[in-house]
């Protein structure tokens, strides 16, 4: 993220030890090391959120997609349903006209 050569860590570390004084130093890098955690900690869970939320819109996507393919598929069924109902009654009238024929026939 920063490019910090060694040389310049050392120069600000010995400022650091200037400014601030040998007996804070301590106390402060370590409250800076918590904040560099706290704020790491932060980034990584924004980080995860995002990743989470995008995966949800795919599965959104995803699921809308599928739910059409569904309604598609079920109209198709219902259609060929009723070619089949429509047929299956063709052939009923077929088998009953040729019925009532051969009963006129045997009457004759």
């Amino acid at each position: 993220m920063f490019d910090f050569s060694f040389s310049e860590l050392v120069v600000v570390m010995l400022v650091a030890l200037i400014v601030i004084g040998p007996e804070r130093l301590p106390k402060v890098a370590r409250t800076a090391g918590h904040l560099w955690g706290r704020g790491q900690r932060y980034v990584n869970k924004m980080k995860s959120d995002i990743a989470r939320e995008m995966e949800l819109e795919e599965l959104k996507q995803l699921q809308k997609k599928m739910q059409a393919e569904a309604d598609n598929l079920q109209h198709s069924v219902r259609q060929v349903a009723a070619d089949v109902d429509g047929e299956v009654a063709k052939i009923n009238r077929d088998l009953e006209q040729t019925a009532e024929q051969v009963q006129t026939q045997k009457n004759v």
